[in-house]
């Protein structure tokens, strides 16, 4: 299982960049979603909305002015849970994807897998 970053930059000082890499550093296995290709230690960055594969949790990195179309392409992926990094809070879309069985959590992302809460 996997996680999905959305919103990722190839910008170290972006907060997507660094889960990606946090992520890849604890072990896990990662895919990146962003409005430019590029790659993160190895990892490519795609545009659009990709089916991928065995996603668990998908890591919330996209302010809500620029989440229009998201809830159709999450829900597609199937994922297990939604973790909304802070500045990506939207009520309307945490309440679609809870409707649809997917947890979904106020969260830092980085925060989570610096204290073992992951």
């Amino acid at each position: 299982m996997k996680t999905l970053v959305i919103g990722a930059s190839e910008k170290p000082e972006r907060y997507a960049n660094q889960a990606v890499r946090l992520l890849l550093e604890k072990g896990h296995e990662v895919a990146a979603v962003g409005r430019r290709e590029g790659t993160i230690e190895g990892v490519p960055i795609w545009t659009g909305h990709p089916m991928v594969e065995a996603v668990e949790t998908i890591s919330l990195y996209v302010g809500s002015r620029n989440q229009a179309g998201l809830v159709d392409y999450m829900l597609n992926l199937n994922p297990r849970r939604v973790i909304f990094n802070p500045g990506t809070e939207n009520e309307g879309l945490e309440k679609q994807l809870q409707d649809a069985g997917v947890e979904t959590m106020e969260a830092c992302t980085l925060v989570m897998l610096r204290t073992g809460q992951w």
